[in-house]
């Protein structure tokens, strides 16, 4: 098959709704005193790549990194989407040193003059469509969409989007918001592919209505409730959903095709980190950004948070790497026009509104 490979597969996690702090973070006043020192970097992230328990790629790179510099992380995680709208907001008083999102919200960061450029050290080694031809974001973490069923309850996943739309999974499906969080975007984005246009894919998503919970304001949320049965089948991403399903053992994988014949698919949805404008901790925020790109750090990726190394120079054979490249094996992958679908989001985000009376 960056949300993004199976080692390389990514994808879009991303998650909205109220902002959750690490315990570290009781305030962002980057602009303020008790921030004004040289041992502090803040970072705005889509969720997925913490963990629930303190062992996610993000615990362990943030503790690598304050115990070889000296700077604390201060954290602070939402939905992509939640993520680029803070930063906005924050711009004449800017908070974050770095942004974290997945696309197309790491390119409408670029376009709104979020991020400023910085090409770390090992950006040479990741892919030229996983980076900002002009050196404003670079992907840390490869990843793909997907879906997730409850394997308890469902003898086989779901073959294709038509099997949504079964009886069976009323009130049983639940998809996080397009235009706040990323893979919920990319619910809409998988569509239009899959069924050819945008017209036919809310056509589609009308119909599905009819089975939907209703609008997630977080994608990470979504996983417990399919792995309780709470829900038959919901969206994700393979990076975020492959590290829930070590605590989760009914949640299951899957990619849709269409009943027509489009076989199975997915599409990367990397995590892309760009410094942010008129960064408080610029400095760090840069030294924070080197390390994510190190070797130490991305032969982590796959091993400590079940994605895909950004960096094509890496080749991981831990157990993770072998599971998820069997996972992502003969699925079809195909790259979207980031920039077009950055332009062109609101469009969509108000067309799927209407088709689904959100």
């Amino acid at each position: 098959m960056h949300r993004n490979s199976a080692k390389a597969l990514k994808p879009i996690a991303a998650v909205t709704g109220s902002l959750v702090l690490a315990a570290t973070l009781s305030a962002c006043g980057g602009g303020s005193s008790a921030d004004s020192g040289a041992k502090t970097v803040t970072v705005y992230s889509a969720d997925g790549l913490k963990g629930e328990k303190g062992d996610g790629w993000y615990d362990q790179v943030f503790k690598d990194f304050e115990a070889k510099t000296g700077i604390k992380v201060k954290y602070v995680e939402g939905g992509s989407g939640e993520m680029v709208q803070r930063a906005t907001r924050e711009k004449s008083n800017t908070q974050a040193d770095l942004l974290v999102t997945l696309p197309p919200f790491i390119q409408q960061a670029e376009s709104k003059g979020l991020l400023q450029k910085y090409v770390p050290a090992g950006a040479d080694k990741v892919d030229g469509g996983d980076k900002s031809p002009d050196g404003n974001w670079t992907s840390v973490v490869n990843n793909y969409f997907g879906f997730i069923y409850n394997k308890k309850d469902l003898k086989e996943a779901p073959k294709n989007w038509e099997d949504l739309l079964d009886a069976k999974y009323k009130n049983k499906i639940q998809y996080s918001t397009p235009g706040v969080a990323g893979d919920g975007t990319a619910v809409v984005i998988k569509a239009i592919h899959d069924f050819g246009g945008k017209e036919a894919a809310m056509e589609y998503l009308h119909k599905l209505q009819a089975n939907n919970v209703g609008p997630s304001a977080s994608t990470g949320k979504l996983a417990p409730k399919v792995d309780k049965g709470e829900l038959l089948a919901a969206n994700g991403d393979v990076q975020m959903n492959y590290a829930q399903s070590k605590s989760m053992p009914n949640l299951g994988i899957w990619f849709p095709g269409t009943a027509s014949g489009t076989k199975p698919s997915s599409f990367g949805l990397p995590y892309a980190a760009g410094l942010v404008s008129n960064a408080p901790h610029s400095a760090n925020g840069k030294k924070l950004l080197d390390y994510m790109l190190s070797e130490q750090a991305q032969k982590q990726v796959s091993e400590i948070g079940g994605g895909f190394s950004a960096r094509t120079d890496i080749k991981a054979t831990d157990a993770n790497a072998v599971a998820l490249g069997k996972l992502t094996q003969g699925i079809d992958i195909f790259q979207p026009d980031w920039m077009d679908i950055a332009k062109n989001l609101p469009t969509y985000v108000d067309a799927w509104k209407t088709a689904t009376g959100s």
